[in-house]
């Protein structure tokens, strides 16, 4: 599923669509007002928002120093001159920028601000692939195609070809059902865009926003139509949303699906010119961060330490980081090679936590990320991580990577925390729709609806996804181990969950169902909502067990 953001769904596509060919006697939706940019950080009782409770966290800490945490996220870059993090990203002291030397010996050449694992030559980037499935299947139905029994040779081997098979045929009946129907609504998107554009007198590579569609008075069918079209996408996405944006995210969407329908097998080898499947030891990737893909990564790192008070973007949820950006995630899913290289990386150059928001539905070379996830906890190395957008329980179809290891040697990690998504407003819709649950599987719930970051190039994003969650929580970690830095990352783990009170009895819609209700108790371990509060209320009174 790679990077855990809500893709704008089908059903919402073609909804907007179905209204604008249908607009005799309809009634156009009405937009749902913008929460609070920052309702994330609030608290339910002094501010009616189901926020982490973060500013009763910084009272609670006035006046005490800070200890500065580094922290790394493993995504699809980042924008290293966004006002809001520029000035607090890692900076690799042992290297010297641009000299084009390896300075350090680590075997990564001028990784100023950290490293990336999809890079190659030339400043080229494989940032648009496949899902796994495609790939697996790909790579072995020339053995396994025509097979229909296993033999005591390959018995392993072809049952996990009869999982790959059973997950690329229904990804492929899926994306196939999908494609023409997301470019369909591109085409009406583009065309509909330009009729507002024209109307609106604006140049052709301005945005427009919903307000901007109250100026439209024309009663033309065809704008009306196009108003139509874009009220109702606006309505779903947010009102603060331009059609730019969206645009971009639908375009982004079809990418994905298409290489799911006509993969590129060869990007990787031709870009990255490495071989997916063999853990050698051998370098490779290059140390630019900034690509087209990078507006997910830097809202992850704005969620977590955008600075705070300077007036400008957001508030992250720490105030004392140095974010390392490890870039390992492409739209489309994520190796394992470079997940496990890409841990092991931001742990030897002192990550602390590292905050995970990707995931996807089959892991070839378990086993490696396995033991960077073991690596990570020999080295005291918090890992938080998204639980995933495809409101399913993952008790019962796990998604990947996870902390239940081939070997038998975890099935929960000490140093894990997995995040589900949960909104604004305690009532029936506090789980996400989309959020993965999972009593055994899914530690604690964090914001993830409509929650808005810093985006590139100066801009603002409000977003859905556990992507989200997932850096709020592991935000909170951070601001923890600032300020009691003596603290192991399973005190983090305990105090982050031990925090959160369970909302026992309160009954929500089942993630994914417009009718079923569930405790809320029952989709995680905890059954409830990260504190920032609570937590750091909670480490102040533990003796620290980090290892000097």
């Amino acid at each position: 599923m790679n990077i855990y953001r809500k893709a704008i769904p089908v059903s919402t596509l073609f909804g907007a669509l179905f209204l604008s060919l249908n607009i005799s006697a309809q009634v156009l939706p009405k937009p749902q007002p913008d929460l609070p940019k920052n309702w994330h950080t609030l608290d339910l009782k002094a501010d009616g928002f189901y926020g982490i409770s973060l500013a009763p966290a910084y009272q609670f800490i006035k006046g005490k120093k800070s200890k500065t945490v580094v922290i790394a996220t493993i995504d699809s870059g980042i924008d290293t001159a966004q006002k809001d993090l520029k000035d607090i990203l890692w900076v690799n002291t042992k290297e010297i920028p641009g000299n084009g030397i390896d300075d350090d010996h680590n075997g990564f050449t001028d990784d100023i601000h950290g490293w990336d694992f999809l890079g190659g030559p030339g400043g080229k980037c494989d940032f648009t692939e496949t899902t796994e499935e495609v790939r697996e299947y790909n790579r072995l139905k020339t053995k396994y195609a025509g097979v229909t029994s296993a033999t005591d040779a390959n018995a392993k081997e072809y049952a996990y070809w009869l999982n790959v098979k059973s997950t690329y045929d229904e990804t492929l009946a899926k994306s196939s059902a999908e494609l023409p129907q997301i470019q369909q609504f591109m085409n009406v998107l583009m065309t509909t865009s330009g009729y507002i554009k024209k109307e609106l007198k604006l140049s052709p590579d301005a945005t427009f926003t919903l307000a901007d569609l109250s100026k439209i008075t024309s009663i033309d069918p065809t704008l009306i139509q196009s108003k139509t079209v874009w009220t109702s996408v606006f309505t779903e996405e947010g009102p603060s949303d331009d059609n730019g944006k969206i645009i971009k995210e639908v375009g982004e969407e079809m990418a994905k699906v298409n290489n799911d329908v006509n993969p590129d097998l060869t990007a990787r080898k031709t870009i990255v010119g490495d071989d997916p499947n063999v853990q050698d030891g051998k370098p490779y990737g290059n140390n630019l961060l900034k690509f087209a893909d990078a507006s997910h990564g830097t809202g992850v790192a704005g969620l977590i330490g955008a600075i705070r008070n300077n007036g400008y973007g957001i508030d992250g949820v720490a105030d004392n980081v140095h974010i390392m950006s490890v870039k390992a995630v492409p739209n489309g899913d994520e190796y394992d090679k470079d997940v496990a290289n890409a841990i092991r990386y931001a742990v030897d150059n002192g990550a602390k936590i590292i905050n995970m928001s990707f995931g996807k539905k089959l892991s070839p070379h378990k086993e490696w990320v396995d033991a960077a996830f073991k690596y990570a906890a020999a080295k005291d190395v918090l890992l938080v991580q998204a639980a995933g957008n495809d409101n399913q329980d993952v008790d019962a179809k796990p998604q990947f990577p996870n902390d239940t290891f081939l070997d038998g040697s975890s099935t929960d990690a000490d140093n894990v925390i997995v995040v589900g998504a949960s909104s604004a407003i305690l009532g029936d819709n506090l789980a996400a729709t989309f959020t993965n649950y999972g009593k055994k599987n899914v530690d604690i719930f964090a914001p993830g609806v409509k929650v808005t970051s810093i985006d590139m190039d100066a801009e603002f994003n409000t977003e859905d996804g556990t992507s989200f969650s997932s850096p709020i929580t592991a935000g909170i970690a951070a601001l923890i181990l600032e300020y009691y830095p003596e603290l192991s990352a399973k005190q983090l783990k305990q105090v982050i969950l031990a925090s959160a009170t369970p909302l026992t009895g309160t009954m929500v819609l089942k993630p994914g169902s417009q009718t079923e209700k569930v405790d809320f108790a029952n989709l995680s371990k905890t059954g409830g909502i990260v504190n920032a509060y609570k937590a750091i209320m909670l480490a102040s009174k533990l003796k620290g067990e980090r290892k000097k």
